[in-house]
């Protein structure tokens, strides 16, 4: 009855914090090859669940920032990595949680239900220190975000941030399995941006006022950019 008591209490926990784990160390450890993480780098790991990944992004990473919080696994994962002085294990919620001053990567498997709040916590302002993000969504989800015609949240992060598609993941790679499958989703911030930091919440409101209306959706940022800067001018 108690291992039957605890599967139970481990499956609640799993559905209340969407907690789907990779079950591959091999399969962790290709995914933070993929990143090109590299020795100077700080991660941010948000959900960083039974570790698996985190591990892996220690062996390469010059610090890890692993962000749980279920206090159970956030307990395990200061227990397993406790001799590591890579690894600084964060019991907190990952939308709220303060984000490095100095530049870092994301790295992370995101609980499939908090995905758009993590993704607008991360892009939507471009003066953040994030440099690259490689994140686990469904596939679908991820799919909208890289591909064209563009959603409104895509094209409001367009002018600061790159999207595309990284390796496809197959439900029988996580515990418990999802319904879909998975996908990498790689943003990186523009070398050039095409708008300043400043320009983010006015940009994404003119974006949503246009999503609204019957204005084609295939624009790319530069465009985006360019039309947005005409509606600056005639306003002022």
């Amino acid at each position: 009855m108690g291992a039957r008591r605890a599967r139970t209490a481990r499956d609640a926990r799993r559905r209340a914090y969407g907690q789907n784990f990779l079950a591959s160390r091999a399969l962790a450890a290709q995914l933070v090859r993929d990143a090109k993480v590299e020795p100077g780098d700080l991660v941010v790991e948000l959900g960083a669940g039974a570790g698996i990944l985190t591990a892996q992004l220690a062996r390469r990473a010059r610090g890890v920032q692993a962000v749980e919080l279920d206090p159970v696994w956030a307990e395990r994962l200061r227990r397993r990595f406790a001799g590591s002085e890579r690894v600084d294990v964060i019991e907190a919620d990952l939308v709220r949680v303060p984000l490095p001053a100095e530049p870092f990567r994301v790295v992370a498997n995101l609980p499939f239900g908090e995905t758009s709040r993590l993704l607008r916590r991360l892009l939507d302002d471009p003066a953040t220190a994030l440099a690259r993000a490689d994140l686990i969504l469904q596939w679908e989800v991820a799919r909208k975000r890289a591909g064209r015609p563009r959603t409104a949240l895509s094209a409001a992060w367009s002018p600061w941030w790159r999207f595309r598609l990284g390796r496809r993941i197959p439900p029988t790679a996580f515990r418990p399995r999802p319904a879909v499958d998975a996908c990498v989703l790689v943003v990186e911030r523009r070398g050039e941006p095409l708008l300043p930091p400043e320009a983010a919440a006015p940009f994404r409101d003119f974006v949503r006022s246009l999503f609204a209306g019957t204005l084609p959706r295939e624009l790319d940022a530069a465009e985006w950019s360019a039309l947005f800067g005409a509606w600056v001018r005639h306003r002022s």
